[in-house]
C-alpha cells in the first residue's frame, strides 16, 4: 500500500481508459440510440457540464483537446470533490482548476469565493491573466492577483468586489491580518505548485490560510512531486481526496527535439552565440543555475548584438515586470533566467530553450523544456554538457523516458552562411514595400566612382553587415581524456609511449654499461699500483694499531684508579651523612619525649613550631 492510499486517497491514473462524465450519452447508448461518443480528450466531453460562456471563451483561446490532467481533474472538481493533481509545469493545470472555479462562481455575490495560492509573483500574474481570458464573456466576474512588491494600498482598493484572488502566501497572510481579505464566503481553495511553495518556506502560511477558512469548502492541491509534507497537508485539510496524475511518459513533450552538445566550460558563451546565430529563434529562453551567470551572459549577448534580458530573484519587481513584458511583446527575444525566477513564464511562441547549465534537479529539466513546443507547435531544446556531466545526460534520459541526441555545434562556415541568408532574405523582402530607385542611384554612383561592378559592391556590403567567420569551437572530449588515465589518475601509456619508453630505457642501459666498463678498466690498470700502495698502508696501519692498543691500556689503568678514588669519596660521604642522620634522629626523639600535654608523660608526638613552642611553655607554667 502506498503512502497516498494509506491516507485514504483514491488514485486515478488511467488516462486512456477513464470514464466519460457524460452519463446521458451512456444511457442513450444503452437504449440503442445512435449517438457518437466524443473522444475522451475532446473538449466536447465536458461542454454539457459548463456554462456556454466559458465554452465560447476556451474555444476562442484554441482549446480543442484537453490535456491528460484536465481530462482527469475537471470532472471531479465540477462534482465538488477534493483532488491532488500531480503534474509538471506546462501540462495545463491552470485551466484544470480555473474552469471549475469559474463554473462555481456566483457573479451576483460581490464577495471573495475562490482563493488560489501560487509560489511566485510571475505565476500569480500568469494564472490571473488566464482566468480573466476564460471568464471574459462572464459579466460581473472580478479577478485580482495579490503579491509582494506591489503597493499594499493599491491592492486594498482593488479588493473591493473581488470574487477570485490569485496570490502568494505571504501577501495573502498580510491582507488577512489587515482584515482586507475576508474568508466567510470562500468555497474553493487551490494550491498551485504546492511543492515549490514548500521549498520556498511557505508551509506555515499555507496551513494558516487553510485553517482560517470557516465554512466547508473544496480544496484542490497541484504539485509536481509528492514529498511527505504534501501528504501531511492533504491528510489534514482534505477529505477523501482523489489523486490524479500525469504518467511519467507524459513528462516530456514529443514536439520538442532534445539535443546536447559537449562543450568546455570556457567555451559556453561562444557556443550559445553560435546556436543563436545559426537557428535564429524569434523567442528563446536560456537557463542558468546562478544569478551571477544570468547577469554575465546577458551582458555577453548584448555585446554580440542580441536583444537579451536577465531575470532572477535579486531584481526588483518593477525590473522583473519590465523584462517579462519586453519578452512577451517580442522587443526582447532572449530571456536568461534562473529556475526559480522562471516559474510562471508561460509564453506560447518560445521556439528554443538552451540549458546553459545542466539543471540541479532532474525535474527542473522537464520544467525548462516544457516552455517550448506548446499549442501544437514544435520546439527545440539545447543542453551544454561539460566534463563528467555527460553521465547526467544518461540520468535525464532514464528519468524522462526519452532520448537526448548528441550533436556537434554548427561549424563557423555554416553559421556565416546562415547569417548571410538571413540578411539577404530580409533585405530582399523590402523590394515590395520600399521605393528602392533612390538606392539604385546611390549604388550606381558608387560603382562609377570606384570602377567596380555590382557583385563586388554587394559582397563588400554583405561582409560589412555580417562580419567575419568566427573560430571553430572544439568539443569537450572528456571520455577520451578520461581514457588516457587509469583509475588512480595516472596517465596511461599507449604503444608509442611503450616504444619510446623502451628506447629511452635502452639508451640509459647503454650509458650505464659504459660507465661500468670504464670503472672496471680503471681498476685493472691501477691494480699493481694498488697492491704496492696497500702494502705500505698495511704496515702503517699495524703500527697505528699497536700504538692504539698501548693508549687504550693506559686509559683503562687511569680509569680504574679514578673509579677507586671516587668510591672512597662516596663511602666517606655516606658515613658522614649516616652519622649526622643518627644524631638528628636522636635529638628529635629526646625533644619529643620532653613535651608534656597535661603534666603527665605520654607517648611521642610531633614537635611544634617555634611560635607554638613558646605558647605551649606559657600554658605549662
Amino acid at each position: 500500500m502506498s503512502d497516498l492510499e494509506a491516507i485514504g486517497l483514491d488514485i486515478v491514473t488511467g488516462e486512456e481508459g477513464m470514464e466519460t462524465p457524460l452519463m446521458d450519452v451512456k444511457e442513450a447508448d444503452r437504449e440503442g440510440l445512435q449517438i457518437e461518443e466524443p473522444e475522451p480528450d475532446s473538449l466536447a466531453t465536458i461542454e454539457p457540464l459548463l456554462d456556454e460562456r466559458i465554452v465560447r471563451a476556451v474555444r476562442e483561446m484554441g482549446f480543442e483537446k484537453l490535456t491528460p490532467i484536465q481530462v482527469q481533474a475537471i470532472p471531479y472538481l465540477l462534482q465538488g470533490e477534493d483532488i491532488i493533481g500531480q503534474a509538471q509545469t506546462g501540462t495545463g493545470k491552470t485551466a484544470a482548476f480555473a474552469i471549475p472555479a469559474l463554473q462555481k462562481i456566483d457573479p451576483g455575490l460581490k464577495k471573495l469565493q475562490t482563493v488560489i495560492l501560487c509560489p511566485t509573483r510571475e505565476l500569480a500574474m500568469q494564472a490571473a491573466e488566464e482566468i480573466r481570458n476564460i471568464s471574459k464573456y462572464m459579466q460581473g466576474i472580478k479577478v485580482l492577483p495579490v503579491y509582494g512588491g506591489q503597493e499594499i494600498g493599491r491592492q486594498i482598493s482593488g479588493l473591493r468586489g473581488v470574487q477570485i484572488i490569485v496570490g502568494t502566501p505571504g501577501r495573502v497572510m498580510d491582507h488577512m491580518r489587515r482584515h482586507t481579505i475576508k474568508l466567510e464566503h470562500v468555497n474553493m481553495v487551490v494550491l498551485d505548485e504546492a511543492d515549490e511553495m514548500l521549498d520556498m518556506g511557505f508551509r506555515e502560511d499555507m496551513e494558516l490560510i487553510l485553517g482560517e477558512i470557516p465554512n466547508a469548502h473544496q480544496t484542490a492541491l497541484f504539485s509536481a512531486t509528492m514529498p511527505q509534507p504534501i501528504l501531511e497537508i492533504a491528510n489534514r485539510f482534505q477529505k477523501d481526496a482523489r489523486l490524479v496524475k500525469v504518467a511519467t511518459k507524459e513528462l516530456t513533450i514529443p514536439l520538442v527535439s532534445q539535443r546536447y552538445y559537449k562543450v568546455k566550460s570556457q567555451d559556453k558563451d561562444a557556443a550559445c552565440i553560435r546556436l543563436l546565430e545559426y537557428y535564429q529563434p524569434k523567442l528563446c529562453l536560456i537557463f542558468c543555475n546562478t544569478k551571477v551567470k544570468v547577469d554575465q551572459l546577458a551582458e555577453v549577448l548584448k555585446r554580440a548584438g542580441f536583444q537579451a534580458e536577465g531575470l532572477h530573484g535579486d531584481m526588483s519587481q518593477h525590473q522583473r515586470d519590465v523584462a517579462m513584458s519586453r519578452f512577451r511583446n517580442g522587443s526582447t527575444n532572449m530571456l536568461i533566467a534562473t529556475d526559480v525566477a522562471a516559474r510562471g513564464i508561460d509564453v506560447d511562441n518560445v521556439e528554443a530553450v538552451i540549458n546553459y547549465d545542466l539543471p540541479q534537479d532532474n525535474e527542473y529539466y522537464v520544467h525548462r523544456i516544457g516552455r517550448t513546443g506548446r499549442a501544437g507547435r514544435t520546439g527545440k531544446s539545447f543542453t551544454f554538457v561539460s566534463g563528467r556531466e555527460i553521465y547526467r545526460v544518461r540520468q535525464l534520459e532514464h528519468f524522462c523516458h526519452t532520448t537526448i541526441e548528441e550533436k556537434k555545434l554548427p561549424g563557423a562556415s555554416k553559421v556565416l552562411k546562415a547569417k548571410a541568408d538571413k540578411y539577404l532574405n530580409r533585405a530582399w523582402e523590402l523590394r515590395e514595400h520600399e521605393d528602392i530607385e533612390l538606392m539604385k542611384h546611390y549604388l550606381q554612383r558608387k560603382m562609377e566612382a570606384e570602377e567596380c561592378d555590382a557583385l563586388d559592391l554587394a559582397a563588400v556590403m554583405l561582409k560589412y553587415q555580417i562580419g567575419d567567420k568566427g573560430p571553430e569551437i572544439e568539443a569537450d572530449d572528456y571520455e577520451s581524456r578520461r581514457g588516457e588515465r587509469d583509475r588512480f589518475g595516472r596517465r596511461r601509456r599507449g604503444k608509442a609511449d611503450d616504444r619510446d619508453g623502451r628506447r629511452s630505457r635502452g639508451g640509459a642501459d647503454d650509458r650505464r654499461r659504459g660507465r661500468t666498463e670504464d670503472r672496471d678498466s680503471r681498476r685493472r690498470r691501477g691494480g699493481e699500483d694498488d697492491g704496492r700502495r696497500r702494502g705500505f698502508e698495511d704496515e702503517r696501519d699495524s703500527r697505528r694499531r699497536r700504538g692504539h692498543e698501548g693508549e687504550r691500556e693506559e686509559s683503562r689503568r687511569r680509569g680504574a684508579e679514578q673509579d677507586r678514588d671516587s668510591q672512597r669519596n662516596r663511602n666517606g660521604e655516606e658515613d658522614r651523612d649516616s652519622r649526622r642522620r643518627r644524631e638528628r634522629d636522636g635529638n628529635r626523639a629526646v625533644r619529643a619525649r620532653d613535651v608534656r600535654m597535661d603534666g603527665s608523660e605520654k607517648g611521642l608526638t610531633f614537635p611544634f613550631s617555634k611560635k607554638k613552642k613558646r605558647d605551649r611553655k606559657k600554658e605549662i607554667i
